[in-house]
């Protein structure tokens, strides 16, 4: 006959919190903390700034550090300054939604550029910043543009208010509480920004000038899916002529960019005769 003995029984009373210290992963824990140290940063750190911001010291990270660039994740310059590569942009660019949205809008934002004669760039909200994955250049002879991964405010940019303009209360939160600011990125009371919001949504579309650099007027407009759902957003960033030359002024740009993204929303599933609720 088969016993139990009392250290056999299971468990029914333990509580499910032992499971997040049963299942930890220390060095798992630091390779991601590291990530995120360094995606909060445009210059980088070196091993001794990366361990003073985490509160590690040299020899719990220095391993690490040295598989993270192993592998590709990582990268450092000639200070030994490590700082974040692509790889993980392009991880996440490889999942059928995103390289679905950017085969479909590619051909459009080409013909934008042309038609604009400004570069331009499109947007998405994804784990926690505002990512450019696509962008044209202008086809003149100089151009300003925007590099594939580069991340961007929520809050203080003309994409970001599309991006939040149009999410119900409870995504619009959702978004806000997972925010990661990066380098630069203004404060904004909170009264401001849903008062800019509320603007957008009556226009149709963001517009302001740039906080970085003089010259330049984004103009942003939203790209739709199925039911209405903003999930991306289109930028001009507007460089005016001033040597008289005959190009698109800010207002026929608006209107070739309402066209563009209304054509876009259509390939991804959005119904143009979709009505908003109020």
């Amino acid at each position: 006959m088969n016993t139990m003995s009392s250290d056999d029984t299971p468990d029914t009373t333990r509580q499910p919190a032992d499971k997040a210290t049963r299942y930890a992963a220390p060095a798992l824990e630091k390779g991601l903390d590291i990530l995120e140290a360094l995606s909060q940063t445009a210059d980088g750190y070196t091993l001794n700034e990366l361990c003073q911001t985490l509160g590690r010291n040299v020899n719990e990270l220095f391993r690490m550090v040295v598989t993270l660039q192993r592998r590709g994740f990582i990268q450092a310059d000639q200070n030994d300054r490590y700082t974040l590569t692509l790889k993980m942009f392009q991880l996440a660019h490889r999942q059928q939604p995103i390289k679905s949205l950017v085969s479909a809008s590619l051909p459009l934002l080409h013909e934008l550029a042309e038609r604009a004669r400004q570069s331009c760039h499109l947007s998405i909200f994804q784990n926690g910043r505002v990512v450019v994955i696509a962008q044209v250049d202008s086809p003149e002879r100089w151009s300003f543009g925007l590099k594939i991964g580069v991340v961007m405010g929520l809050t203080d940019t003309s994409s970001g208010h599309v991006l939040l303009a149009y999410q119900d209360e409870i995504e619009r939160t959702r978004m806000l509480s997972s925010h990661i600011r990066v380098e630069g990125e203004l404060n904004m009371d909170p009264g401001q920004l849903f008062a800019l919001l509320k603007e957008v949504r009556a226009k149709g579309y963001a517009s302001m000038p740039s906080i970085q650099i003089d010259g330049i007027t984004n103009i942003a407009f939203p790209v739709r899916s199925i039911g209405g759902r903003v999930v991306a957003a289109i930028n001009v960033p507007h460089i005016a002529r001033i040597d008289g030359t005959p190009r698109p002024n800010i207002e026929q740009i608006k209107e070739i960019m309402g066209n563009v993204c209304t054509r876009l929303s259509t390939r991804i599933g959005f119904d143009p005769y979709w009505v908003e609720p109020d």
